[in-house]
């Protein structure tokens, strides 16, 4: 017969580790979902009204959405509203307008603010353990109206962090884009083994296991096939530190 001592120590083990153990992936998801949005531009004389160009989500006081600069370029030009999509407490669809809070287009990041009431913020990680390896998902809306405004997640890792400037094998590969890039500076960026699409830009990169955001899917290589992977890589998804956006909500 067990002494007292090693009975309590073994039943006090087994409560702990339960309240310690990570929250399994469905569960994650569930607490995500509410906090992903469409990002588009709106006009009633359009059909369809709402024009979508990519994902957003919620952080800070549940009334700012983060996405990539890109998404909202040149989307005021047009005498359209940015607009997010997004579901109300009765699950239906409800467009609410949204404005240019702060940009950083070096990193390639928005912020917007969104009329009405705060919606469920997602937190941001700290980022001071990210390594390759570490397992990842994320949450978006990808190809957008071709596979319908549900959130869609992928999960995978971090396979590389990496300078976001790749190297050219000669000066035909320069362009502005890279030659703006490099006088800016290089900053080192996320490469995942999960593959996003177009319509992911803005998705929130997350830990799996806790929901908080470690990063923002960026771009991505849908380009080409498997006998031009060195002239066209295809599948390669890349996502910008959260500590970006964490600089910019601030």
């Amino acid at each position: 017969m067990r002494p007292q001592w090693i009975r309590q120590l073994f039943i006090f083990s087994l409560f702990f580790l339960s309240t310690v153990a990570p929250a399994d992936l469905p569960s994650i998801i569930e607490k995500i979902k509410p906090s992903i949005v469409a990002i588009g531009t709106y006009k009633k004389t359009n059909s369809p009204p709402f024009s979508f160009r990519g994902t957003g989500f919620v952080v800070g006081n549940g009334t700012r959405i983060a996405t990539n600069a890109h998404v909202i370029q040149n989307a005021e030009s047009e005498g359209t509203l940015i607009a997010i999509l997004t579901k109300n407490s009765s699950g239906e669809a409800q467009v609410r307008e949204a404005r240019i809070l702060s940009k950083d287009s070096a990193h390639d990041l928005a912020v917007l603010s969104i009329e009405g009431p705060p919606m469920q913020p997602l937190r941001l990680s700290d980022e001071s353990s990210i390594r390759e390896g570490d397992r990842i998902a994320f949450t978006g809306f990808p190809i957008g109206n071709a596979l319908g405004f549900s959130p869609v997640t992928h999960q995978g890792m971090i396979s590389a962090i990496t300078p976001i400037a790749l190297p050219g094998n000669n000066t035909q590969q320069l362009n502005a884009k890279l030659i703006n890039q490099l006088k800016r500076g290089t900053f080192d960026i996320y490469q995942l083994d999960a593959t996003a699409y177009p319509g992911n830009s803005g998705s929130p990169v997350y830990n799996p296991e806790t929901g908080a955001v470690v990063g923002i899917i960026n771009m991505v290589f849908i380009k080409g096939s498997k006998e031009a992977a060195l002239t066209n890589p295809s599948g390669i998804t890349y996502a910008i530190p959260v500590r970006f956006l964490a600089n910019l909500v601030k």
